[in-house]
């Protein structure tokens, strides 16, 4: 599976950015697809996953209410929309894909497939 993850850069606090992950190689609908963020010096943190049709969805308490996961399915893609950006959520956005799971990972590992990254900077 092929991970191409863009939209990212630079907005001030407030802002809204929306990330797009294109997905190939296996069937799409087939996956369990997270968002993750990495700021520099830190761990990988889990952001938000959504299931294989788009019904179900899970949040980090620290983007609830601001970010919002969405997919579609004919364009094996998958969505991050990010409002009220915070300069604490300034990091590199990783997409990554968790084949044929049952329940919603909120863990790194349990992904199976990962993207490169896109940097989303916010200013203050």
């Amino acid at each position: 599976v092929q991970l191409q993850a863009s939209g990212g850069g630079l907005v001030q606090a407030g802002g809204s950015l929306r990330l797009s992950c294109v997905a190939s190689g296996r069937t799409f609908s087939n996956m369990n697809m997270g968002w993750f963020s990495q700021a520099p010096g830190q761990e990988r943190e889990f952001v938000a996953a959504i299931g294989r049709s788009g019904g179900t969805t899970h949040y980090a308490d620290s983007v609830k209410g601001r970010f919002t996961i969405s997919r579609d399915n004919a364009k094996t893609t998958v969505y991050l929309q990010m409002n009220s950006l915070k300069p604490e959520d300034t990091a590199v956005y990783y997409c990554a894909a968790d084949w044929w799971a049952g329940r919603l990972a909120t863990v790194s590992y349990d992904y199976d497939y990962w993207g490169q990254g896109t940097l989303v900077t916010v200013s203050s």
